[in-house]
């Protein structure tokens, strides 16, 4: 199972599923008044909320090259880039800072894993309100800044001594509350600074970026843990988030104005969180994209609560076996954003979602046999972990550029925040099942089970219109 579904410095393009991919890892396109390939109007001296922009927004004159020649799209693919790398150091080194480290439990782990996700649940819908009242760009880069912050605090208290797992489990939390902010606002900002027709390559650009650290990353974690230790290696995390958002800070596209809507009275904001619930669930495909990744974020999440644990305990793994295997899921990853066009141009969207599906399954359920044939191991869990990462892209890929060709710019961030609460809610609650699950039937056990549920995400898609749908639908209306 991918280890790196989201730890809560995760921030990618696929937010759905609370893989890689939500990075990272909301959608949308401009307005139907809203020429796509200029960047918006710059805001007015008035303007309702200009102290959220951050430098002077300017029109972009790149907008109609490819995307690698736009600076500002530049910009923020080379900021993710760099803090991924980082990311796919912690996402090794935190789970090993609790399991090795301190010595945590199964409980204590799909704590852990619970308290990631947790902010979602309790802040994830009024999050969509709030930056639907804002520009995206300084939300995103103070998001980048807090949890460069919070992360530094773990090896700072690795080195004086007071390091602890109630430590660990503060430090998820508010990173998953800055992260929630900055996943919600990335997704709603990523049309803004790029056509509508370059969104699905704009992701798999994104995508690859993120394959091509989780290649690197795991095993530069691997090396890094062992040589200094998993808090100090989480370090680097904390280091790469400083020069993201130091990046996005250099984007200067100007985002469409933000409309002042009513004063954020209780009613308001229930009025405002009740429309971006039912433009999710009002349309029969975005219902099935967001039934299949709640079923996907919550038992695997509740795989990845007890994965690091199987791996060390049932497996007899080191910190850098642990990151070699983490490693091949770079390599599928990077293979499913190469052939997500392809694969929508020649299957269709809805048939790429359910077969990407069917192949993650597949692979969820190839891990807990290779107890079985401890020979065989190591080799089983690095074409596993390479097989689902590449479905799992796939996956991430096509349903982030269909929901951005689905939903309205004014309704972005709260139909980002609404998936993302009922996504990575159903993943807490996850982690809390993987670890009560660990501890009562067997780590292996508890995998399969989980494994199997995961399956039942195919059954969303199919028996939805997703099945028929060919090419990616025009947008809807503001």
């Amino acid at each position: 199972m991918p280890t790196n579904i989201p730890s809560p410095t995760h921030h990618g393009p696929d937010d759905a599923t609370g893989f890689a991919s939500e990075s990272v890892p909301g959608f949308a396109t401009l307005p139907p008044d809203h020429d796509p390939g200029s960047p918006g109007p710059v805001p007015a001296p008035n303007d309702p909320e200009p102290d959220h922009a951050v430098g002077p927004a300017v029109p972009s004159a790149g907008s109609r090259l490819p995307l690698h020649r736009q600076r500002d799209f530049v910009s923020l693919w080379v900021a993710q880039s760099i803090s991924q790398f980082g990311t796919h150091v912690s996402l090794l080194a935190l789970p090993l800072a609790a399991a090795v480290t301190l010595d945590a439990s199964p409980a204590q782990m799909g704590l852990l894993t619970a308290l990631e996700r947790l902010p979602f649940l309790l802040f994830g819908l009024l999050a969509g309100v709030w930056v639907d009242r804002r520009r995206r760009q300084g939300l995103m880069v103070w998001a980048d800044y807090g949890r460069a912050a919070l992360l530094g605090l773990v090896p700072l208290a690795a080195l004086a001594g007071w390091l602890r797992i109630e430590l660990l489990f503060g430090v998820a939390f508010l990173v998953g509350v800055l992260t929630l902010v900055f996943d919600v606002a990335y997704v709603a900002y990523l049309p803004a600074i790029v056509r509508r027709d370059q969104l699905t390559a704009a992701n798999s650009r994104l995508e690859t970026s993120f394959a091509v650290a989780q290649t690197a990353g795991p095993g530069l974690g691997g090396a890094l843990v062992g040589l200094v230790g998993a808090p100090l290696a989480i370090g680097l995390d904390a280091l790469s988030f400083l020069v993201s958002g130091a990046l996005v800070a250099r984007i200067r596209t100007a985002e469409p104005s933000v409309a002042a809507g009513e004063r954020p009275t209780p009613a308001a904001v229930g009025r405002e969180t009740a429309e971006g619930v039912r433009a999710l669930l009002g349309d029969a495909r975005l219902r099935a994209i967001t039934a299949c990744s709640m079923t996907t974020s919550t038992f695997g999440w509740g795989f990845l609560a007890i994965y690091i644990l199987f791996m060390t305990r049932e497996l007899g793994f080191s910190a850098g076996t642990i990151g070699l295997v983490l490693t091949m899921g770079g390599v599928g990853s990077t293979l499913g954003a190469v052939i997500a066009g392809p694969a929508t141009r020649r299957l269709g969207v809805g048939r790429t979602i359910i077969l990407a599906q069917v192949v993650n399954t597949l692979g969820a359920l190839a891990i807990p046999l290779a107890i079985l044939v401890p020979g065989w191991a190591l080799a089983m869990l690095a074409v596993s972990e390479s097989v689902q990462w590449g479905a799992l892209t796939l996956y991430g890929v096509v349903q982030v550029s269909l929901r951005q060709a689905i939903v309205p710019d004014r309704l972005r961030g709260r139909v980002t925040a609404t998936l993302r609460f009922l996504v990575t809610g159903g993943a807490a609650l996850g982690g809390l099942l993987g670890g009560w699950l660990g501890g009562r039937i067997g780590l292996g056990p508890a995998l399969i089970v989980l494994g199997l549920g995961m399956g039942f995400s195919v059954l969303w898609v199919t028996l939805s219109p997703l099945r028929s749908l060919r090419d990616y639908p025009e947008a809807a209306g503001v």
